[in-house]
């Protein structure tokens, strides 16, 4: 087992302790900024990864795309299921699982987020861009 899967364990172990004592879990202002640390907050929107400019509504089919009210961003090129059964204001418990290496100065592209939800009790793990740094 990788150390990755054993934080993300880890920290599904405790949102399970939460979810099974019924209170509501603290709603933090801010993401989680090292590697392994996790933050409680709510779901801010939930949609597709491309939205029509004309519209302004998601385009069918492109991919998952989230925001937290803590400002996490995760997105997908595929449908995530877990993502797609969430809602806005659902609560949730997000995890900073990786750092991107190698960055260009400035370019701060790349992390991932392992991010359970509290009321659906499904998991997911995205980066919060499209594209790593450094890419396109």
């Amino acid at each position: 087992m990788t150390l990755k899967a054993i934080r993300f364990g880890a920290a599904l172990c405790v949102i399970a302790a939460v979810s099974a004592e019924g209170a509501a879990p603290p709603t933090v202002g801010s993401p989680p900024a090292v590697v392994g640390r996790c933050a409680f907050t709510t779901i801010r929107w939930v949609g597709q990864r491309l939205g029509d400019p004309e519209t302004h509504r998601d385009v069918p089919d492109t991919g998952s795309s989230l925001t937290l009210v803590n400002g996490v961003m995760g997105v997908s090129y595929d449908q995530v299921p877990a993502v797609n059964r969430s809602r806005a204001g659902d609560p949730v418990m997000t995890c900073l699982a990786r750092l991107p290496r190698h960055c260009p100065p400035g370019d701060r592209r790349g992390k991932w987020y392992a991010t359970a939800n509290l009321r659906t009790n499904e998991a997911w793990m995205l980066p919060d861009s499209e594209h790593q740094c450094g890419g396109a």
